[in-house]
């Protein structure tokens, strides 16, 4: 290739490289060529050669070696070479290298040239790639040029200042006269750079600028302009738009500045057409400054009846910007956004996928308890057709509005097995616990619950979260379902193999997860408590699963074909302790034999019970009210706590009641709990030849109040000797908590001796 290539014939040869390596061919060539005549003393051609190592820059090569070249063209008195010196100084070198710091000087001397466009040069290339050094030494040329009677000069001067600011805060100080006389200026250039420069100060320091600042910006936006900076019929909309950010800043926390603002603002949102994009971006940035600064509430329901109208707006970038700040101010001002809501809800229906998730959460935002049923219904009916990578964000909105704002608890319950039903694979993972909590808690809903979810289950076993709930809910409730018997809704007549064969087909499917798999053999193993009828097929569903692959579903099996054989006599005497197992506040015991039926209870609240006695045995059944009886039943301890699972031996129960009773004698009270005021006494008192009543008495003798009262008894089984020459070893552990000048008390006691027994 010729030294002397012209730089399009470079340009052509580079392009015309078939293969990565012939182009590097080309360019190590000319880069060779340009590097020995940039040795030469006397080149002609040094403004051609940088050019050529220019372009090869933009191409990602390295140009480094002519960095030196950069710094003698720009001392150049040739108008042309400085030009091109100049313009690789601004792409070969930055701050960062000690280079920069040589054309420090020429760039002063160029400051001072009677020549605008060298001026020009000077002023761009120290606003590209000025240093805080270079900064320093020529704020004070900066600061005479933004004085200069030449406009051209003027604009270029306000952006170099610019930079200067960004670079070292500092000199702030020094630019703000001179940016305060730039507002005066007719020509639109330099206003445009005053307002950069004023605004770029008012963020480093907004003292530094007086509030007349405002006068002279409500004077630029109001007053006319001449037909060049007409844009659209907008008269000139980028000046306008600087102008509003700096009244934003300036207002931003500044009430008396805020005052000032308010009717400007009012006129141009009013006056400013809407019909057209540029006047769209000068009415969004009057919405962001009347939304940042401290307006008047008329204003402000304004600011968000523009975004409502940019909603209706053809151009989806408009509609996403106006979610975006209707999002960012829905908690100050949900009122005026609330008005709105059927635009907003009209846009998930909306093509566009980002267009759709602003309006999804802009919509959740909007949920409250006014609205909650009609809110809902829409958010039911987006997440049935939904794209589904934003149904689990839908799923998870409208459980929290649900929780927060349910009307009823039935309303909650369908609403969230309404979400299960139709997107149950995308809910998170505490859906399935906090959906059981729900149930629990609502037990006047029981019934209706369990119909439901054995219709759902009966329905679609694809659903996972939905089937893991219907088979708990089975499991605890089932004999409300057999009984085929509710208010609520239609029952349904289920019969025993009904619900066997829906929860083995949970098992048998291939789309059950093994914790699916798992809810529905526990829940199989519940009902053979509930049931009479096909315990033996119970017992055949479990004994599959001990050979299982999975670990824990083989474990559970296990353990169950363990209760099977090892406990299974005293399925009937304890059935009924398969059912809820209730929390209880209680003061009275009552000792029944296994022959009388189990007592029905209906508290509400959920408790487990299994540390009182130091082990796993299930929790116990309360009594909602302090002075109230609730019965105790015989052989509710567990498996743990000094083997008390098997103090009991091969007695059958009756056996040990009858002995029991022989025991117990009517004996005076005695205190168990004495501590701050408040006393728990215990009696017993025989009822009957099948039954004795413990009677714990609680009493405040403080002069506060006491809420919260609980009190919580377990106790284990009786050890008896095989020859009936028995001792009595009867233990009570109690817990009491409750709350006293707002301080949370509690307390667990244990009770060794029962009066009349003897020790």
């Amino acid at each position: 290739m010729s030294p002397s290539v012209p730089l399009q014939e470079m340009i052509r040869a580079i392009r015309s490289a078939r293969t990565q390596c012939e182009e590097r061919g080309v360019i190590q060539r000319e880069c060779a060529t340009i590097r020995a005549q940039f040795r030469q003393a006397d080149n002609e051609g040094r403004s051609h050669n940088l050019a050529k190592l220019l372009y090869v820059h933009m191409l990602g090569y390295p140009a480094h070696f002519g960095q030196m070249e950069c710094v003698r063209m720009i001392a150049s008195p040739r108008y042309s070479e400085k030009r091109v010196g100049y313009l690789g100084a601004m792409m070969l070198l930055d701050e960062k290298q000690d280079a920069s710091l040589l054309i420090t000087n020429s760039i002063k001397n160029d400051l001072a040239n009677s020549n605008q466009y060298v001026q020009s040069l000077a002023l761009c290339t120290l606003a590209c790639m000025g240093s805080a050094e270079m900064c320093r030494d020529l704020a004070p040329e900066i600061n005479r040029l933004l004085r200069a009677s030449n406009s051209y000069i003027k604009k270029k001067a306000a952006l170099c200042a610019v930079h200067i600011v960004r670079k070292v805060q500092d000199l702030g100080e020094l630019f703000a006269p001179s940016a305060r006389c730039l507002l005066t200026e007719k020509n639109h250039g330099v206003l445009h750079g005053a307002v950069v420069l004023i605004t770029e100060l008012c963020e480093c320091n907004p003292e530094s600028l007086e509030l007349v600042l405002i006068r002279w910006c409500q004077c630029l936006v109001i007053s006319g302009y001449s037909p060049d900076h007409d844009v659209a019929g907008i008269s000139d909309p980028f000046l306008q738009v600087r102008i509003l950010r700096l009244l934003r800043i300036l207002g931003h926390n500044n009430e008396a500045a805020s005052d000032a603002m308010n009717d400007l603002l009012a006129q141009v949102a009013t006056n400013t057409d809407s019909t057209k994009t540029v006047g769209n971006a000068v009415l969004y940035e009057t919405v962001l400054t009347v939304l940042d600064i401290k307006s008047e509430s008329g204003l402000r329901v304004l600011a968000v009846n523009i975004l409502g109208r940019f909603l209706l707006n053809n151009d989806r970038n408009i509609r996403y910007i106006a979610m975006i700040s209707l999002q960012k101010i829905v908690g100050t001002d949900h009122n005026a956004v609330q008005r709105h809501r059927g635009t907003i809800v009209d846009c998930l229906k909306d093509q566009d996928a980002s267009v759709k998730r602003r309006a999804l959460e802009l919509s959740l935002a909007l949920v409250s308890a006014s609205n909650i049923r009609s809110m809902m219904k829409e958010l039911l009916s987006f997440l049935s057709s939904c794209p589904p990578e934003l149904r689990s964000q839908t799923a998870s909105g409208i459980f929290i509005a649900a929780e927060r704002y349910a009307p009823s608890q039935r309303w909650h319950i369908d609403t969230i097995l309404h979400v299960l039903t139709t997107a149950g694979g995308d809910v998170r993972d505490e859906t399935v616990p906090n959906l059981i909590q729900l149930i629990t808690n609502t037990s006047e809903l029981h019934c209706y619950t369990v119909h439901k979810l054995y219709r759902a289950l009966h329905n679609d076993i694809s659903q996972q979260p939905l089937v893991q709930v219907a088979c708990w809910c089975i499991g605890e409730y089932g004999d409300l379902l057999l009984r085929g018997e509710c208010q609520e809704m239609e029952p349904v007549q289920v019969t025993e193999d009904d619900v066997l064969d829906v929860l083995e087909a949970v098992l048998q499917s291939h789309m059950s997860s093994p914790s699916t798999r798992g809810f529905a053999l526990t829940a199989t193993m519940k009902l053979s408590t509930r049931i009479t009828e096909n315990v033996d097929r119970i017992r055949s569903i479990v004994s599959i699963y001990g050979s299982c692959i999975d670990v824990e579903l083989q474990q559970r099996a296990v353990e169950y074909n363990a209760l099977f054989k090892k406990y299974d006599h005293m399925r009937y005497s304890t059935e009924w302790l398969g059912q809820r197992f209730l929390v209880f506040v209680c003061s009275t015991f009552v000792v029944q034999s296994a022959g009388l039926s189990p007592p029905i209870c209906g508290f509400p609240q959920v408790c487990d019970l299994l540390d009182l006695l130091g082990g796993s045995e299930p929790p116990l059944q309360s009594s909602p009210a302090l002075g109230s009886t609730a019965p105790l039943p015989v052989g509710t301890a567990g498996t743990a706590g000094g083997d008390l699972l098997d103090l009991l031996g091969g007695l059958e129960p009756t056996a040990i009641m009858t002995v029991l009773l022989s025991v117990f004698s009517v004996a005076p009270t005695v205190s168990v709990y004495d501590k701050d005021g408040v006393t728990v006494t215990l009696s017993c008192e025989k009822q009957s030849d099948s039954g004795l009543s413990i009677t714990l008495t609680a009493s405040n003798s403080t002069d506060s109040d006491i809420r919260g009262f609980t009190l919580q008894a377990a106790v284990p089984k009786v050890c008896i000797s095989s020859s009936f020459s028995f001792q009595v070893n009867l233990k009570m552990r109690l817990r009491i908590s409750y709350t006293s000048q707002g301080s949370a008390v509690q307390d667990t006691v244990q009770v060794d001796s029962f009066p009349g027994l003897g020790h």
